[in-house]
């Protein structure tokens, strides 16, 4: 593995710490300063929940759930290399987390336990957000009032969940991100 180093949790109990992540093509971890809005946004929520990260990875999102006090972060993962980098990056850091080697897609056609927060950033080249919304939402994945983080290109026009309610949104380069909040679907419509 060559590990780059570049990567560091922003806040809370393992603020400042390095995870070491594989040098691979199309890796493209959340910046910092988009991680910490994100996190800021979640403050009030983040503590207690129970965290889905998928694609997770270099798992800089989940990670950061965990430090700032998230009860339990479950992270997919099919790229051997990041799910092995992320058991290790965990272990190093003493922190427990899920990590399962599959495909986000397969994954989300089993037997769901809804969360409380959803981070959804999936590589861009895969333009999966709107089937994985759908997944996620059909599929029980999602807790009542769930969080759910989207980060995609900013010239990408999704067609998420209509029960999914933008609460918070901001743009970094080329990059969109946005917190929806989950509102229980309308059994009429």
């Amino acid at each position: 593995m060559s590990a780059s180093g570049r990567v560091r949790i922003i806040g809370g109990t393992l603020r400042n710490s390095r995870l070491d992540v594989p040098d691979l093509p199309g890796l493209r971890p959340t910046a910092d300063r988009v991680r910490e809005t994100l996190f800021n946004w979640l403050q009030p929520v983040v503590g207690g929940a129970r965290c889905l990260d998928l694609y997770a990875g270099t798992g800089a999102l989940g990670i950061e759930a965990l430090s700032r006090g998230a009860a339990g972060v479950t992270f997919v993962e099919r790229e051997p290399r990041l799910a092995s980098a992320l058991k290790a990056n965990l272990a190093r850091l003493k922190v427990a987390g899920e990590v399962i080697g599959d495909d986000a897609s397969r994954w989300l056609r089993g037997s769901a336990r809804p969360f409380d927060l959803v981070l959804l950033d999936p590589p861009f080249s895969l333009d999966a957000w709107v089937e994985t919304a759908r997944q996620l939402e059909e599929g029980g994945w999602i807790a009542a009032h769930g969080w759910i983080y989207v980060e995609a290109p900013r010239s990408a026009v999704l067609a998420l969940p209509s029960n999914w309610l933008v609460h918070r949104q901001g743009h970094a380069g080329e990059v969109s991100y946005t917190l929806y909040r989950r509102t229980p679907a309308d059994p009429l419509s």
